[in-house]
């Protein structure tokens, strides 16, 4: 029962976050999406996988950077969690490979979000 709750609660962030498709990406949502995978950034484990809550909310995040601005607010978004987070930072670090998503740029805390975006664009 608690699966499929924890299910349903995805389900709605992720109807929630497309539907504000050309909104800029809010740290909110970003938090609450990361939430998901409280588990393994706390603990180091389970290891998320695809069809995992977790990984369906990195995968909408994903969904959120389809432009420079969502990328660029995302980015600074997720690095202001790892400054939040720092004895997990490679947790969080490592969501967007568990779960088979490219987000576009290097979850880092010496990531510059402005810089590495603008130039990620460029290529």
């Amino acid at each position: 029962m608690g699966a499929h709750r924890t299910m349903i609660r995805v389900l709605m962030l992720l109807s929630w976050a497309t539907s504000i498709g050309g909104s800029a990406v809010e740290c909110t949502t970003v938090t609450e999406l990361i939430s998901f995978c409280a588990t393994f950034i706390s603990n180091g484990s389970p290891d998320p996988y695809p069809g995992t809550p977790c990984c369906e909310a990195v995968t909408n995040l994903y969904t959120m950077t389809h432009s420079t601005d969502n990328r660029r607010s995302l980015c600074g978004c997720l690095m202001g969690l790892v400054t939040a987070n720092n004895s997990n930072s490679t947790a969080i670090a490592t969501l967007p490979g568990f779960c088979g998503v490219p987000l576009g740029f290097t979850i880092d805390p010496d990531t510059d979000c402005d810089l590495y975006v603008y130039l990620l664009c460029l290529e």
